[in-house]
């Protein structure tokens, strides 16, 4: 979001086409949009909606800025492109420069070491406009999920903006001369990004909500009030008092109302961006009466004044401000550090913004202007690159046993892992031959081509061979990432006893025959069911000698009935109906010899993360067996269901706790986030996953925990 319209020497709204009086309305609706968008990061629930400040924001600067470049038109004739860039880079650069050196200083001090390179990738990203894009991406891409929210992401909007502001001046000069063209040029973009941000919000959500292709036609009707405001600045008294209070009421009503599952931007965003406008529309001409009587107020102006630097330090002192104080982030908390990140805007704005943009010298040439522009980037960039090379330090224990080492030489690999694992729970500290090291930027995954782990909106997939391709026996490994992370250890077995592997995995995407509700799409998950469809006609072709199914136990956002309705997940009434879908899917493969690999155990969060934080009793990290397996009473149902058709089931929980899982087993990281095992531990028990899958157990005798339960296909 960018809160940077443009000012002149005074503070005040600049000259507009057709208006040249300072705009009291704009000032206090920028007061509302930051005030609302602080609230709701700071975690009030009236004002979960509170994101719509932003596109608040989108209108206002697209109104300003245009504005600015018609009066520009009108006394010069022409648009001088290096002095509008000048203006901006003075504008906005100063106090933004400060804010992320600030916020990548504090990261070094205060957050996890393992979150340190990120930011500082973050800062390159912000540096050049193009946060966007960089969160777009980690949106959709289901192995970034679990990232905690960077303490400078709120800097895509600055990036949409820039990216919009590199188009339209362009566009302005080439259609200047005719005031129609201007506006049917203008008016294309807007239908046309608005289509797409219906389009993309139902496909792509965090596209739509990052995208500058889906956000432009925001800053486009404020352009188009600009272009207007002549003939608006015309309108009746009356309708102008009855515009600005509806559109100030949408405005609020979509903060209040709206919540994070609302599908945004698309149609949604309607609402306070046509609010924004009749606001904007309805000051066109001055009337008693209207919104302006409270926006106009001095509280608000003032607000308004400070929105731009209020807004930049709000979301990094949320972020950090916690850690730093070493409290846990409450409602009380974040209140008083959104009340502290103003004060800083106060200070900011006298000693950094306002210096810098109404400095003479500085202003004087639009080549001086950029200079400075482009030193301030260019020192950001390069303290973040540095920055970026090296992490804060660590402190560690002794070396572990090597745990691949130490399983491939044991004559009973799960008696020895155990062993380690019961050792592994007591140790203070992490090993000082820990492999993967918690601040690998890409912690090791499993190395398949992309085109057979599948993403989100993404449903064919390639041929996805491994195992010993010319093998005479085929198995498949099919399921979501839970599967998909097993991969090096079954791909290591079926090699070992020569069999072809075929592995097809999307992540998020269950092997039970359910329709769920995605809450990185926020809306079905209609592509996994297309997905596992064609994986199941797959199978049913090429009549495999053995298949694995693994998936985890939750049902994500939520499972959809037959009528197309969420199924409600209190209590244990969803798990039957799990269950039973299942069971569909045994079905659907029936004849063919299957092992159900059921999930693994849970840790307690993002395990680097947790292991960093407690480095000095790296303990507070394990987690309770009983409290690791997720959903236990629908684990045992599809278990049981399994058995019953005559499925092996294999349990990896004793692979990874005794009664206590912990995060570290010898030398080996367990989990490189909050579920996921790493390359380097599947590896390590690829021996236990060998046993299991072709070792058949004794009839009339238990299986051993870890061990198929019912004999199968051996070599």
């Amino acid at each position: 979001m960018l809160i940077n319209s443009p000012r002149s020497d005074s503070g005040a709204a600049p000259p507009v086409a057709g208006h040249s009086r300072f705009r009291p309305d704009i000032e206090g609706l920028r007061a509302v949009a930051v005030t609302l968008v602080v609230l709701s990061h700071a975690g009030i629930g009236r004002f979960e909606g509170g994101y719509v400040g932003v596109d608040v924001f989108f209108v206002i600067s697209g109104f300003l800025i245009t504005g600015l470049l018609l009066a520009e038109q009108g006394r010069t004739g022409r648009v001088a492109m290096g002095r509008f860039y000048a203006r901006r880079a003075l504008r906005l650069l100063p106090v933004a420069t400060v804010m992320v050196l600030a916020t990548v200083a504090a990261a070094w001090f205060f957050l996890p070491a393992t979150r340190f390179h990120d930011i500082t990738v973050d800062a390159l990203y912000s540096t050049f406009y193009g946060m966007n894009w960089r969160l777009a991406g980690q949106g959709v891409d289901y192995l970034a999920a679990t990232a905690e929210p960077s303490p400078l992401q709120h800097l895509w909007s600055l990036a949409v903006e820039e990216q919009f502001y590199l188009v339209w001046p362009l566009l302005m000069i080439i259609t200047f001369r005719s005031r129609r063209l201007l506006v049917a040029g203008l008016s294309t973009l807007v239908a046309v990004s608005l289509a797409l941000s219906v389009w993309q919000t139902g496909t792509a959500a965090p596209w739509a909500y990052f995208g500058s292709h889906t956000r432009a036609w925001e800053l486009g009707v404020g352009a188009l009030l600009a272009v207007g405001a002549t003939v608006l600045a015309r309108q009746p008294q009356a309708v102008s008092v009855v515009l600005s209070w509806t559109g100030l009421a949408a405005v609020m009503v979509a903060a209040v109302l709206y919540t994070e599952e609302t599908s945004f931007p698309g149609y949604a965003a309607l609402l306070p961006v046509l609010g924004t406008g009749a606001v904007i529309a309805a000051g066109m001409r001055e009337a008693r009466g209207g919104a302006v009587t409270i926006l106009g107020i001095w509280p608000m102006r003032q607000i308004g004044k400070l929105s731009y630097g209020w807004y930049l330090w709000h979301w990094p002192a949320l972020m950090i401000g916690p850690a730093a104080l070493g409290v846990e982030p409450a409602l009380t908390v974040n209140l008083a550090l959104a009340a502290g990140s103003l004060l800083l805007a106060l200070i900011t704005y006298h000693l950094v913004e306002n210096p810098f943009r109404n400095s003479k010298p500085l202003r004087a040439k639009a080549r001086t202007g950029l200079a400075v522009g482009l030193a301030l980037s260019s020192a950001t960039a390069l303290i973040a690159g540095l920055g970026g090379r090296h992490t804060p330090p660590i402190p560690y224990g002794p070396a572990a046993p090597g745990l691949a080492a130490e399983i491939s030489a044991a004559a009973d690999p799960q008696a020895r892992l155990t062993q380690l694992i019961t050792a592994s729970a007591t140790a203070a500290r992490m090993p000082a031959n820990l492999y993967p090291t918690v601040v690998q930027p890409n912690p090791p995954r499993a190395p398949m081509p992309d085109g057979c782990r599948l993403n989100y909106a993404d449903v064919d997939f390639e041929p996805c061979v491994y195992g010993d391709p010319a093998g005479k026996r085929t198995m498949f490994l099919i399921g979501d990432s839970h599967a998909h992370h097993w991969f090096p250890a079954v791909d290591k077995a079926a090699r070992n006893r020569g069999w072809r592997l075929v592995v097809l995995t999307k992540f998020s995407c269950q092997i039970p025959q359910v329709l769920v509700y995605n809450t990185a799409l926020k809306r079905p998950y209609n592509e996994c069911v297309e997905w596992r469809d064609k994986v199941f006609a797959r199978i049913r072709q090429e009549r495999p000698q053995m298949v694995v199914l693994s998936s985890n136990d939750l049902d994500n956002g939520g499972v959809y009935d037959e009528a197309g309705q969420r199924i409600p997940t209190a209590g244990t009434q969803d798990d039957a109906i799990w269950a039973e879908r299942w069971k569909q899917s045994f079905r659907k493969l029936s004849g063919i010899p299957m092992v159900l690999l059921q999930d693994t155990a849970w840790p307690s969060g993002v395990v680097p993360t947790c292991l960093v934080t407690n480095a000095r009793e790296v303990g507070a990290c394990n987690r309770p067996r009983q409290q690791a397996v997720a959903e236990p009473h629908r684990r045992a149902l599809v278990a049981a269901a399994a058995r019953t058709a005559g499925i092996r089931v294999v349990d990896p929980v004793p692979w990874l706790c005794t009664d206590v899982c912990p995060p570290v087993i010898g030398d080996t990281l367990v989990y490189w986030d909050n579920s996921h095992l790493t390359v380097a531990y599947t590896e390590a028990v690829a021996p236990l996953m060998e046993r299991a899958l072709f070792t058949p157990a004794k009839p009339g005798t238990p299986a051993k925990p870890g061990t198929a339960t019912k004999p199968g296909t051996g070599k």
